[in-house]
């Protein structure tokens, strides 16, 4: 069939599966929260530096988000691009930080050598990762499971249930750790400085 002559049903019907799958990868997750997810945000809580999020590909846009929503609630975060810190950006990485390590894999090589190089410098290291048993898994000191069963897509092969679950979990623990810090809204708005969000925070202080 042409694809400019699909029917609006065929449309919505495989929308609403693609929002179905993310849903059931997102409730599965939800239900295998364990100790590691307190001990992460604890960890997190207590560190004295900064919490440097890494991660190369749909894991890195991923990473990116959650490092700038963490930041949006009171934890310092930057994120590092996990190619080049490899060529001399992992400068940024000092021994009073946190790693947050993410590779649905469990197997990115460049995830790995950051890690790795995490590990010498003492730094803990808490992995995100799909595969608990994986080389990645094996550098961390807090595993967090975002393993899916199946992906949104309809080859079961691009970033879709997996990504969206790393961000959902991403966001929890960014959200835990600014409660447990009892961030309120005159926080927020400090470092909203400008535009509707800013101006949103103010009006709730």
């Amino acid at each position: 069939m042409d694809i400019n002559k699909r029917d609006t049903m065929s449309y919505l019907e495989w929308g609403r599966e693609v929002i179905s799958l993310e849903i059931e990868a997102l409730t599965a997750c939800m239900s295998r929260f364990d100790k590691s997810f307190a001990t992460a945000a604890q960890c997190i809580i207590n560190c004295k530096g900064k919490v440097i999020i890494t991660g190369l590909g749909k894991s890195g846009h991923i990473g990116r988000k959650i490092s700038a929503t963490m930041s949006s609630l009171g934890t310092p975060s930057v994120f590092l691009h996990s190619g080049e810190a490899l060529h001399g950006d992992m400068g940024i990485i000092q021994k009073a930080d946190i790693l947050i390590a993410i590779s649905n894999s469990g197997k990115t090589g460049e995830v790995i050598k950051i890690a790795q190089k995490s590990k010498e410098l003492g730094i803990k290291t808490i992995v995100f990762t799909g595969n608990n048993k994986s080389p990645l898994a094996g550098l961390a000191d807090i595993i967090i499971d975002i393993c899916v069963d199946k992906e949104a897509d309809h080859l079961n092969l691009a970033p879709t249930s997996s990504s969206t679950v790393t961000l959902a979990v991403g966001d929890a623990l960014a959200v835990a750790v600014a409660r447990a810090k009892n961030i309120s809204a005159r926080d927020f708005a400090f470092v909203h400085a400008g535009g509707t969000l800013g101006k949103k925070s103010k009006q709730t202080k």
